[in-house]
């Protein structure tokens, strides 16, 4: 029976959000709870042991009286929130079993001129990613071990496919914060600072992308020449590519309607979409509502420790924040320099946390919520927000225990630590100058050249 707790939170956390109801939120945060509390046994190390934290963490405060009602009620919708995003956009992964051009997506994406590859692999592993979320390494690194298994790529050749598609993969879903209106790190952020929107900040998401994709087809374009070569080519497009099409093209039509029509955030609107459209797909093809809520059921729980992360980490920031004392950030940032240095330390924190083990969305969601102590201030959040989402992206290629790293890890049959510091460690290095200088020409330079 417990195996519905998550599937019925996911809901209730859904229809909280379409009835703005703060309680009903918290209602779902404690389905959440109660099921990661009953399948503590099959959850995954890290994600047990930050859950745990968590929840003592906030057991504790709440005892002692530092976490009033409204906290707590803030603590449960924010994990609840989390989790739903991800269980409610991880519903896409559905569609994978169904359209052959998914499973063939690896000689799709080889073909066309090799010098070009690096950027295809990213954009498009972004693009997939902004709909699917962490689906999209489910579905890029798993298809790419069947495609290695099958073909019987072994040795040199087999080293070369994992680093060159699974880190491309890798560093394409971490643009998804910097470019897609699915991105969790904007939703975060935007939950905090209400006048922050995601269209606000895609102009310098965009500027910042197109970086991280120059630095790493400078690094990796040679090794996907001799890639490209092994593949086998494609005579026509696989079955089910206008249906992919069609069905994206619906998602995002829909989410615009409920962002133009509706107060819904872009994030929200996605998150309401996505599973709604897979759902009824799924229905048209199966004719079966019983075995499509089950493999609803099934896929959600697929993911339940990357949510029990996410739900762990909302709601151990939400607690944190609420002991930090309300004028921790008084006169840090005064004039323009000020919201810039301050917008730097809380880049470059992200990455060195990630790197020693602290995953990312815990991070930001401390981050993010000190956010409101600026603006009551009279600071403008936005080169800090920009600053941390670019911090977060850069994050999620240097977190050995994130999700995305531990998921390709898996997949590809490579150390975590290879993966984020051996593939990764050199293209971040070479980003986080260009980054800096970008945010200083833009937040710093050209203000001061328009006043001038």
């Amino acid at each position: 029976m417990s195996r519905f707790l998550v599937p019925v939170a996911v809901l209730l956390e859904l229809v909280a959000l379409c009835l703005s109801s703060p309680h009903l939120s918290a209602l779902a945060g404690v389905l959440f709870v109660l099921y990661f509390v009953r399948s503590l046994g099959r959850l995954q190390p890290y994600s047990r042991s930050l859950f745990l934290i968590s929840l003592l963490v906030i057991g504790y405060l709440g005892f002692v009286g530092q976490l009033g009602t409204e906290d707590l009620i803030r603590a449960a919708s924010n994990a609840a929130f989390y989790a739903a995003f991800l269980g409610s956009l991880g519903m896409m992964q559905c569609l994978v079993r169904r359209l052959e051009v998914l499973q063939r997506i690896h000689d799709v994406l080889l073909g066309g001129r090799p010098a070009l590859l690096y950027p295809k692999y990213a954009v498009v592993s972004c693009g997939i990613a902004s709909v699917l979320s962490f689906g999209m390494m489910n579905l890029l690194c798993g298809t790419l071990a069947d495609t290695l298994r099958q073909r019987g790529i072994t040795g040199d050749s087999r080293v070369r496919w994992l680093r060159s598609v699974l880190i491309s993969t890798l560093r394409g879903f971490a643009l998804v914060p910097l470019v897609a209106p699915t991105s969790v790190a904007v939703a975060i952020i935007a939950r905090e600072v209400p006048t922050l929107s995601w269209s606000g900040l895609l102009p310098y998401g965009i500027g910042s992308a197109a970086l991280l994709v120059l630095v790493g087809w400078m690094l990796e374009h040679k090794r996907f020449r001799l890639v490209s070569s092994e593949r086998e080519p494609l005579e026509s497009w696989p079955a089910g590519s206008g249906q992919l099409l069609l069905l994206v093209l619906i998602i995002f039509t829909s989410m615009g309607l409920l962002v133009q029509f509706t107060e819904l955030k872009v994030s929200v609107a996605a998150m309401l979409t996505v599973p709604v459209v897979t759902f009824l797909y799924m229905f048209w093809n199966e004719r079966s509502p019983v075995a499509v809520a089950r493999e609803a059921a099934d896929n959600m729980l697929g993911m339940s420790n990357e949510m029990s992360i996410f739900a762990g980490s909302a709601g151990l920031g939400v607690a944190l924040v609420t002991v930090i004392p309300a004028d921790a950030l008084a006169g840090m940032a005064s004039g323009e320099l000020g919201v810039f240095l301050l917008a730097v330390c809380g880049l470059l924190m992200m990455p060195m946390l990630s790197a020693v083990g602290v995953i990312p969305i815990t991070v930001l969601s401390v981050q993010a919520g000190l956010m409101p102590q600026l603006v009551a201030e009279g600071v403008d959040p936005l080169p800090i927000a920009v600053a941390l989402v670019i911090g977060f992206s850069l994050a999620m290629m240097l977190s050995p225990f994130g999700p995305a790293v531990m998921l390709l890890s898996r997949f590809g049959q490579v150390s975590r630590w290879v993966v984020a510091f051996g593939w990764n460690g050199v293209f971040v290095l070479f980003s986080i100058p260009l980054l800096l200088l970008m945010l200083w020409g833009v937040f710093v330079v050209a203000p001061a050249t328009v006043a001038g």
